[in-house]
Formats: C-alpha cells, sequence, structure tokens
C-alpha cells in the first residue's frame, strides 16, 4: 500500500496521525501487548509479528494490525524496521 493511501484510510477509519517508528536490525521484542489498536505500514525493511505461535513477515507496503491488548512478540529484519503506526484507544 502506498503512504498516502494508507493514511486517508487511517482518517476514514477515525485513527490519529501516525508516528514514524523505527527497530534496530536483527532486533526483537519478547510477548508482550498494548492498551490500544494498532494499524501500521512498513516503510523499510520487515518486521516479523508472532501471534499464537504462528509468524507473518510484513515487508515495504505491507499494513499490519494488532487488536487491543493482542499478546504478541516481533522480530526485525537484518536493516531493522521502520513504519508508520497509529495507535488508537477503544473509547476514541
Amino acid at each position: 500500500m502506498k503512504q498516502d493511501l494508507f493514511l486517508k484510510t487511517l482518517k476514514e477509519s477515525g485513527y490519529p496521525e501516525p508516528v514514524e517508528v523505527q527497530q534496530p536490525a536483527n532486533g526483537h521484542l519478547d510477548q508482550h501487548t498494548h492498551p490500544f489498536v494498532v494499524q501500521a505500514l512498513v516503510l523499510e525493511g520487515y518486521i516479523e509479528i508472532i501471534i499464537a505461535n504462528t509468524s507473518q513477515k510484513y515487508q515495504v507496503g505491507d499494513v499490519f494490525h494488532l487488536g487491543f491488548e493482542q499478546l504478541h512478540s516481533e522480530r526485525y529484519g537484518p536493516q531493522g524496521v521502520k513504519y508508520l503506526a497509529s495507535r488508537k484507544q477503544l473509547n476514541d
């Protein structure tokens, strides 16, 4: 997905402006949750998200979604990852 379409889709869905997130090369985050829902567009590199022992890799142009308090872990590629992430509170 192109960045302009992603931003338009966020706005239409009631998501706030996204922030740019960068994670280090070959980095990872162990299992965790977030107190919000996430929509994100990968800009550089890739991120692998593991939910319930199922891994999904997201590369440049891919959009990923994480539900409210969805337990997951993350791994980043050899160039790290940069993505735009919009975080929506459930009461928004």
